[in-house]
């Protein structure tokens, strides 16, 4: 298992609530070599004196080294908690009015436990859900996120929007097109 110990002192951020951890707060990194270079493996996040502060989502290339799934220890980074995230999200922004001919924001990164993924929806129905995959810990659980997007919107089109500079600064591939059903017509403006 990748293990992250945080420099002395730097704990105090994740425990008010910081949602990253920036290389310059990591004091090691424990764990086989493959589990270091695996952008998107879930690492156990200590404290300097071994105390479990997180379980966060790696990122060997990125700045932001990890980004936090839970502060709860017996909480598993799972195909179930991702889908209870979606669901959850989605369950929130149904409460959200958006304009009339208007993208509307399905999920909102961190502040809906999904770090880094954004998903927008646009036109009218079955219409298009677009999503941005901006951290490496998201992006690897992208089959899991699509699915439970299509179950539970009913909608067929799938399109990931790919921010080049964005992608790249994760060490991820850059990439835009259809995940499932068919892309957005140029109207939207991701052609």
């Amino acid at each position: 298992m990748l293990i992250i110990t945080i420099k002395q002192g730097k704990e105090k951020a994740l425990l008010e609530g910081q949602p990253w951890i920036y290389l310059s707060a990591i004091e090691r990194i424990d764990g086989k070599f493959g589990e270091r270079i695996k952008s998107g493996a879930t690492a156990l996040v200590r404290s300097s004196s071994g105390q479990f502060l997180a379980r966060a989502g790696w990122s060997p290339k990125s700045q932001i080294r990890a980004r936090i799934w839970t502060l709860d220890e017996k909480e598993a980074v799972d195909h179930a908690m991702i889908k209870r995230r979606v669901q959850a999200a989605l369950a929130k922004s149904r409460t959200i009015k958006n304009k009339a001919g208007s993208a509307k924001r399905l999920i909102n990164a961190e502040a809906d436990q999904l770090p880094g993924l954004l998903v927008d929806f646009y036109g009218d129905k079955p219409g298009y859900l677009v999503c941005q995959f901006q951290a490496a810990c998201v992006d690897a659980w992208k089959v899991t996120i699509v699915k439970t997007l299509i179950a539970e919107t009913g909608c067929p089109n799938v399109y990931e929007y790919a921010d080049e500079l964005v992608r790249k600064g994760e060490g991820l591939a850059w990439n835009s097109s259809a995940l499932a059903g068919e892309a957005p017509p140029g109207e939207y403006g991701f052609d």
